[in-house]
């Protein structure tokens, strides 16, 4: 699978661990930052990160701040973006089953590493269910 992954200074560290699993797991993985734990704002690597998803050139997308909010906010700024807050593995398998999520947005202040990758592969290995829910995903959009 084709995996973006974003964050800002507070997702640095588990962003950097994350790269390194979801590689051994035999996905290509991009990352667009930010590469160093210095303060930096999440809208400069969750756009660019969110617009290659949106485009297609990526099967799903990672993104990490402190509460996972601001990040998500902005990836769902994108017409094409379904991000979902995932802070336990249910929320993530849910947010894939029923909303046909494509952008994982992780809390790195309120999880733990383990916890994160739980749930990232969670998050990656649920299909999304369709049926009744693709009716609902596709009201969505502001036409």
């Amino acid at each position: 699978m084709k995996i973006a992954i974003a964050c800002d200074h507070a997702g640095y560290e588990f962003k950097e661990k994350l790269v390194e699993y979801l590689r051994t797991k035999g996905h290509e993985v991009k990352d667009f930052g930010t590469h160093s734990a210095e303060s930096m704002d999440y809208p400069d690597t969750a756009h660019p990160m969110a617009e290659a998803v949106e485009a297609g050139e990526f099967d799903k997308g990672i993104a990490l701040c402190g509460s996972g909010n601001g990040i998500n906010m902005t990836v769902n700024k994108h017409r094409g973006i379904r991000g979902a807050l995932c802070w336990t593995v249910e929320i993530a398998w849910l947010a894939r089953l029923h909303n046909d999520a494509n952008v994982c947005c992780l809390p790195a202040r309120f999880v733990s590493y383990e916890d994160a990758q739980d749930i990232v592969e969670r998050f990656l290995s649920t299909e999304f269910e369709g049926g009744r829910h693709q009716r609902r995903i596709e009201k969505i959009p502001v036409k």
